[in-house]
């Protein structure tokens, strides 16, 4: 059971209890249901280096989707459903319909460099779809590849999910703010934002002197100067 499911289940459980007590009529107490902690998400993210080591070892075709995915945090469908029309190579942007959104609500995707680079190497491959393999859309990127270049690269525990963890840890890493990831990871709201922005520790330690960059002025009282010599 995952962790969204379980409090929305626990919550319909005490309202038809509480309905048979009170409405219903059909016992006479209504048993206590316990409030059961929600489940930690787990977040999985790559440093640069492992993405460059994964990236080499991934076949071209998948390589290149998961390359785009580094750099727009796009769910998978959403890569590999991405159409030329939702793209717009002289604005930069792409968009994507609030029917194909998991929040169903229309996404504009700002392109950067390497995002760029990566759909001009599609350019002529398909009339219609962005990421082919052998002049075919790709439905679904091949698992059992994938999960054997994440072997070869020597990287443990990773799925095809965890590149969206991965774009939005290196958004915050770099100073990306949260309202605006969320944003541009079209994230219903600013809690689901947290799950998947994590600092690494030596990343927060970096921010450790910030606070002694405000200059201090001590004025001190005629008494404290006597006290003080």
């Amino acid at each position: 059971m995952d962790a969204v499911s379980t409090p929305n289940l626990e919550s319909v459980a005490r309202c038809l209890t509480r309905k048979a007590q009170n409405e219903w009529e059909w016992i006479v107490s209504a048993p206590k249901v316990p409030i059961l902690p929600e489940p930690i998400e787990r977040v999985r993210f790559l440093t640069g280096e492992e993405a460059g080591r994964l990236l080499a070892q991934l076949p071209e075709h998948i390589e290149a989707m998961a390359a785009f995915s580094l750099e727009t945090g796009l769910r998978m469908p959403n890569v590999t459903g991405l159409q030329w029309h939702q793209v717009d190579l002289d604005r930069r942007m792409l968009w994507i319909p609030a029917t194909a959104a998991k929040a169903r609500k229309a996404i504009h995707v700002p392109l950067n460099d390497k995002a760029i680079a990566a759909i001009r190497r599609q350019l002529f491959q398909h009339q219609t779809h962005v990421f082919t393999y052998k002049g075919e859309p790709v439905k679904r990127p091949n698992q059992r590849a994938f999960r054997k270049a994440v072997k070869r690269a020597g990287i443990e525990d990773f799925h095809w999910h965890d590149l969206r963890h991965t774009w939005a840890t290196w958004h915050v890493q770099n100073g990306t703010s949260l309202p605006v990831l969320q944003k541009l990871g079209g994230w219903a709201s600013l809690d689901m934002v947290l799950r998947y922005a994590h600092f690494t520790d030596e990343h927060l330690a970096g921010y450790a002197d910030n606070v002694s960059k405000v200059e201090l002025k001590l004025e001190y009282s005629e008494a404290t100067k006597q006290l003080r010599g």
